[in-house]
C-alpha cells in the first residue's frame, strides 16, 4: 500500500522546479507510505510522478518506485496490491519461453510493468486481481494514463489546478496543469492550485453524509470511477479539457453475466461454491513480507473472514476489536468469544469517549473531504491499535452488499408490498401520527417492552427508525423507499441557503434493466453506498495509521459467486446474508453470532450534548456559518437547538453539518 501522486503540464518546466513541486506533493501522502520515497520527471514532456512506499511485498529497494519498466518503455507510480501476480508472471513466463522476462525482483509493481509491456494496459488490467490506482506514463506515446480497480477500492483524485465546471458531463475542465493523487491534499500542495467549493455536491453530501458518484468537493477535480481508466496527452492538458474516463471492467455488466451464466438454486450447493472462493480470496490476500492479522467485531462476516484465515494457518491469526465504555455500543466480549473459539491471538483496544472526542479535530486532516459516517472514528481507533501489531489486516467490508445484510433488503421489499396498498393520503395520516411521539419516548418503551421480544428484534435506535420510517411513508415508488431509508437526511435542501426543493427520491438512483427489487438494492448499494461511504472510510481511517486493509469479499471470482445466487436463497427465513451464516456456522456455533445487527457506531447524540459541545458550538457560531453562506444558518441553529432539547435524533445529520464546517476551516477552499 502506498501513495501516488504528480502532474502533467503539457509545457517545459525546468527539471528542479518539477522535481521541488511533486515532492511537495508526495510529502503530504507521507501516512500512506513511510518506508520509502521517490519522484521522476521528464522535463520536455512536463510531467512528474511522486510515490509514498508501505513495504509489503520485496521490501528490498528492487520495489522502489517510481519504477521503470525493463523495456525503458513506462514508468509507474502504483499504490496497492495485485494478489495473483506470482499467477501472472507464470503466464508472462509460458507466454516467452524463449525470451522471458529477466526479473529484477518479485514486486508486483514490477510484475505490472512487464504486463503492460507485453499485453498493454486494458488487456492486463483485465488479467490482474488487487485494488490499485496507477499512473502509467508512455515514453513513447506520451500518453498518461490513470487506472483504478475494479471495486474503488483505492481512491484516485484528478483534475485541473484551477478547474472549472463548464463542459459536457463526464469531463473535466480547467486551466493549469493536470493534478493527480491518492488523496486531495496531494493535489492542494501545487503551487498553482486555486481550489473552488463545488456548491452543487452539498446537497448530495448532506443527503448521504459524502461526496458521491465521480464528483469532489472542489470544482472541476473527479475522482476516477471504479473499474475506469483515463488517458491524457499533453495536448488535452493545454485544451483545459480532459477525455471522458473509459470502462474497463463494470460492476453492472459483471452482475448481469453472473446471472446468465448459471443460477445455483440449491441452498447447500450456494453455500459450498462460496466456501470455495471466498477462501481462495482469503488465501491470495494472505500474502505478505510483513506481521498481518484482521479485524474482528464478531460479527457474521469479520468472524467469516478470521475462520477462513485461521482454518489455512499455520499458527494463530492475530485479531483485534476496539470496545467501548459505553456498553449499548460495545461489541467486544462478542469479538473475544469468537476469537477464543478459533483459537486467534486476540487484543482489544478498550476506547473511551475521551479518546474518540480527541480525534474529532483530525477527522477533516484524515479524510479531507467532507465525510460524516461518525463509524470513521471506532474504524480509526482500531486501526492505530492494530498497526502497532501488524502492518496489514484483512477485513469484512462489503459482505453486506453482496449477500444481503442490511437492514433495508429486508424491510424495503415489505414495506412496500404493504405500503402500497394504502392510498397515499392515508400513508401521509400514518406518518403524522408516527411523528406526533418524540423519538425518546419510542426508545423507551423498547427499553420496557424488550425483555419480552426475541433479540433478534431489540433496536438500539427504534425512535429514530420509526421517525425514519414516517418520512419515507409517502414513497411513490420501491425505488425511492429505497433512497430514503439509504439516505441520513430526507431534506437537505432545508439546510442550504436559497436553495430549490432539491431532488425527488425517486431520481437519486437509476432504474436498471434485468435488475428489480433486492437485486437491484444490491446493486445500488455496491455502486454507491460501499464505494463513496464503505471504502472512503476504511481507505483514509486504515491509512492514516500507516496500516494497509484488504478486503476478500471485493474479488471478482467471489463477486461473480455472489450475483449466481438468486435474492431469495441470499434472504432466507427472515435473515439477510443466509449463505454466509450457514457457511459461518461450520466453524462458530450459532449461539456466539446470533443477535441484533449492530453496526460500528458510537453515541454521537450523547457526545454533541456532552464532551464535544463546546467543539461543534464553535463551528456553529455566527461567523463560523458565515464563512460557508450556502448553509442556512437560521436552520442549522434550529436543529442544533433540538437536539440539545431531546426533541428528535438530529446527531447525524448535524454531524453531517459540523463535517462540513470543520473541512471549510481547515482547507478554507475558494467560493465560486
Amino acid at each position: 500500500m502506498c501513495g501516488c501522486t504528480g502532474f502533467l503540464t503539457g509545457g517545459s518546466p525546468s527539471l528542479a522546479e518539477l522535481r521541488g513541486q511533486v515532492m511537495g506533493m508526495a510529502d503530504t501522502l507521507r501516512h500512506r507510505g513511510p518506508d520509502d520515497a521517490g519522484v521522476w520527471v521528464d522535463g520536455e514532456a512536463g510531467v512528474a510522478l511522486g510515490h509514498r512506499r508501505l513495504s509489503i511485498l520485496d521490501l528490498s529497494p528492487a520495489g522502489h518506485q517510481p519504477m521503470h519498466s525493463a523495456c525503458g518503455r513506462y514508468v509507474i507510480a502504483f499504490n496497492g496490491e495485485v494478489y495473483n501476480h506470482l499467477e501472472v508472471r507464470q503466464k508472462l513466463e509460458a507466454e516467452n519461453c524463449k525470451n522471458p522476462p529477466v526479473w529484477r525482483g518479485y514486486s508486483d509493481t514490477e510484475t505490472l510493468l512487464t504486463a503492460f509491456s507485453r499485453w498493454g494496459v486494458e488487456a492486463t488490467l483485465q488479467v490482474v486481481v488487487g485494488m490499485f490506482a496507477i499512473a502509467l506514463w508512455d515514453r513513447q506515446s506520451r500518453i498518461l494514463t490513470l487506472a483504478r480497480d475494479r471495486f474503488g477500492e483505492k481512491p484516485l483524485y484528478y483534475g485541473f489546478a484551477r478547474g472549472t465546471v463548464d463542459g459536457d458531463a463526464g469531463r473535466v475542465n480547467g486551466t493549469g496543469p493536470l493534478l493527480f493523487g491518492s488523496e486531495l491534499k496531494a493535489l492542494m500542495a501545487h503551487p498553482e492550485w486555486q481550489g473552488t467549493l463545488a456548491t452543487d455536491a452539498l446537497e448530495g453530501y448532506l443527503r448521504f453524509g459524502c461526496v458521491g458518484s465521480e464528483t469532489s468537493i472542489f470544482q472541476g477535480v473527479a475522482k476516477l470511477p471504479p473499474g475506469c481508466l483515463v488517458q491524457v496527452s499533453p495536448a488535452d492538458v493545454l485544451a483545459s479539457e480532459l477525455p471522458s474516463p473509459r470502462v474497463w471492467w463494470s460492476a453492472q455488466q459483471a452482475a448481469r453475466e453472473a446471472m446468465q451464466a448459471g443460477r445455483i438454486e440449491e441452498p447447500e450447493a450456494a453455500i459450498s461454491v462460496v466456501e470455495q472462493a471466498l477462501g481462495q480470496s482469503v488465501r491470495h490476500r494472505m500474502l505478505a513480507d510483513v506481521p498481518l492479522g484482521a479485524f474482528l467485531s464478531g460479527g457474521i462476516d469479520s468472524s467469516l473472514i478470521v475462520a477462513l484465515m485461521q482454518q489455512q494457518a499455520d499458527r494463530p491469526v492475530r485479531t483485534f476489536s476496539v470496545g467501548f465504555d459505553d456498553a449499548r455500543y460495545d461489541e467486544s466480549t462478542h469479538a473475544e468469544a469468537v476469537a477464543a473459539h478459533l483459537g486467534t491471538e486476540h487484543l482489544t483496544l478498550q476506547a473511551t469517549s475521551r479518546m474518540a472526542v480527541d480525534l474529532v479535530p483530525h477527522l477533516p486532516e484524515l479524510f479531507d473531504e467532507p465525510f460524516a459516517d461518525s463509524s470513521q472514528l471506532p474504524t480509526a481507533l482500531v486501526s492505530r491499535l492494530t498497526r502497532e501489531h501488524v502492518t496489514v489486516a484483512l477485513s469484512g467490508d462489503a459482505g453486506d452488499e453482496l449477500f444481503g445484510g442490511y437492514n433495508r433488503h429486508l424491510w424495503v421489499p415489505r414495506i412496500w408490498h404493504q405500503l402500497k396498498r394504502l392510498p397515499l393520503p392515508a400513508r401521509r395520516a400514518l406518518a403524522v401520527t408516527l411523528k406526533a411521539i418524540p423519538s425518546h419516548r419510542y426508545d423507551r418503551l423498547m427499553q420496557l417492552g424488550g425483555r419480552l421480544l426475541p433479540s433478534q428484534l431489540h433496536l438500539r435506535t427504534f425512535g429514530e427508525k420509526l421517525h425514519k420510517l414516517a418520512a419515507v411513508l409517502a414513497s411513490p415508488g420501491e425505488r425511492a423507499l429505497f433512497a430514503g431509508v439509504a439516505a441520513m437526511n430526507h431534506q437537505p435542501a432545508a439546510l442550504l441557503a436559497g436553495q430549490a426543493p432539491g431532488k425527488a427520491s425517486e431520481g437519486l438512483f437509476p432504474a436498471l434493466q434485468q435488475f428489480t427489487g433486492v437485486e437491484w438494492m444490491l446493486l445500488m448499494d455496491t455502486l454507491h453506498y460501499m464505494v463513496d461511504d464503505v471504502l472512503v472510510k476504511v481507505d483514509r481511517a486504515s491509512m492514516a495509521s500507516s496500516l494497509e486493509v484488504r478486503v476478500p469479499f471485493l474479488d471478482p471470482e467471489v463477486f461473480h459467486t455472489a450475483w449466481r445466487i438468486p435474492a431469495e436463497i441470499k434472504l432466507r427465513d427472515g435473515q439477510g446474508k443466509w449463505v454466509l451464516r450457514q457457511l459461518l456456522y461450520r466453524h462458530v456455533p450459532r449461539e456466539l453470532i446470533e443477535r441484533p445487527k449492530m453496526g460500528f457506531a458510537v453515541p454521537l447524540d450523547a457526545w454533541l450534548r456532552s464532551p464535544l459541545r463546546e467543539w461543534a458550538e464553535d463551528l456553529l457560531s455566527t461567523a463560523s456559518l458565515a464563512e460557508l453562506p450556502r448553509l442556512d444558518s437560521r436552520q442549522v441553529r434550529k436543529l442544533w437547538q433540538a437536539h440539545l432539547k431531546g426533541q428528535g435524533h438530529h446527531a447525524q445529520q448535524l454531524w453531517a453539518v459540523l463535517q462540513l464546517l470543520a473541512w471549510q476551516r481547515r482547507w478554507q477552499p475558494g467560493l465560486p
